[in-house]
Formats: C-alpha cells, sequence, structure tokens
C-alpha cells in the first residue's frame, strides 16, 4: 500500500509542477509570478492577462488533476479496492506539485484549480457541489479568495457525507484545505482589514 501511495504522490506531484499560467505569462513574454500578486495561478492570470489567459489557466490546471485522477482510477488500479483512497493521493500530489513546483524554486499558485479538479474526477458529486458554492460565494461577495476557502472546507465535509466512516480519506481530504489556508494567509489578512482586492480588479503590465 505505502509504495502504490508513494507512486501516486509522485506522479502526482510531477503533473502538478505543470504551471500553465508561467507557460501562459511567458508567451505574452512576461513571468507571471512578477506581477499582481506574485501568484501563478488563475485568479493572478485573469487579473494580469484578462479573461482569456484565465480560463486557459482555470482549464489547464483543473485538467493536470482530472487526467492523472482518472488514469490512476480507470487504468493503473481500476480492480483495487482502496482505488479511490490512490486517486485521492495522486490529486494531493497534483496540488503539492502545482503550489511549489520544484524547476520553478517552488514558487507556484495556491492550488485552488487543481483543487476544484481533484474534486470532480474524485467524485462528481463533490465537484458539482464544489462550483455551486464558489460561483455563488463569489458573485454574492466577489472575492475569488472567499470561494477558494469555501471549497477547500467543503472538500472534507463533503467526503464525511459521501464516504462517512473512512477516516483515512477524510484526513487526506482535510490535507487539501490546510494547504489551502496556508496558502491563503495573505488573502485572509486582507479580508479581515478589508482591502482585499475584488473579482474585476486588473493589473497593468506597464506600470510594473
Amino acid at each position: 500500500m505505502l509504495q502504490r501511495i508513494i507512486i501516486c504522490l509522485i506522479v502526482g506531484y510531477l503533473c502538478g509542477c505543470f504551471s500553465t499560467s508561467y507557460f501562459i505569462g511567458k508567451a505574452n513574454n512576461i513571468d507571471i509570478r512578477k506581477y499582481g500578486s506574485g501568484n501563478a495561478g488563475t485568479t493572478n492570470a485573469l487579473r494580469t492577462l484578462g479573461m482569456k489567459a484565465g480560463a486557459l489557466t482555470l482549464l489547464g490546471d483543473a485538467l493536470k488533476a482530472i487526467i492523472p485522477i482518472l488514469i490512476v482510477s480507470f487504468l493503473v488500479f481500476q480492480n483495487r479496492a482502496d482505488v479511490s483512497l490512490l486517486a485521492l493521493y495522486t490529486g494531493l500530489g497534483v496540488v503539492l506539485g502545482h503550489n511549489f513546483p520544484f524547476w520553478l524554486n517552488f514558487k507556484g499558485g495556491k492550488g485552488i484549480a487543481a483543487t476544484g479538479g481533484v474534486m470532480l474526477a474524485f467524485d462528481w458529486r463533490l465537484g458539482l457541489v464544489a462550483f455551486i458554492v464558489f460561483s455563488l460565494s463569489v458573485a454574492v461577495t466577489r472575492y475569488v479568495s472567499v470561494g477558494s476557502l469555501l471549497i477547500s472546507l467543503l472538500f472534507p465535509v463533503g467526503v464525511l457525507v459521501f464516504y462517512p466512516g473512512n477516516i483515512h480519506m477524510l484526513v487526506i481530504s482535510f490535507m487539501f484545505t490546510i494547504l489551502a489556508f496556508v496558502k491563503h494567509r495573505a488573502n485572509i489578512q486582507r479580508l479581515m482589514k478589508g482591502t482585499e482586492n475584488k473579482l474585476g480588479q486588473k493589473i497593468k503590465i506597464e506600470d510594473k
């Protein structure tokens, strides 16, 4: 079991290291990590490079979680009783790779789009609820960070509801929540001070 977990974590991490916003930024002759929040993720790509870049980053970061989880679930370990747990470990590896890519000096994103992809590939019901909660919370508050933190909290709650009694899964799902809150420390502080940027605010590259 331990060997399979390690394999899933490594495969997930390597997939997560594909930094979509970094490559999109380079295609636009910038290092996305030097603009806006300095975060290599969907929100910063949206604010810095616009809607198309944000949408492509969201798609890329979600797919890099969905694809390896589907491969693990339906090809590599499809007949194992612990396949869902291994899928979770793969997803955890993806988020770790996204947040801390070795080839970018461990300076990546905050892992929310990747976490959303993990939830969708792991259990479509979780993915659907996460999408609804994120969309409604951002629509009401205009804070992407609020929606991001809410869906990270939703992950262990969903595991409790759909997989009652599975403590191992619950612990791993809670690790996604911890990672999200750790990466959103500055956002939480700004939310408390009322200085957090709202959705729609753009960063002017020429001003940097």
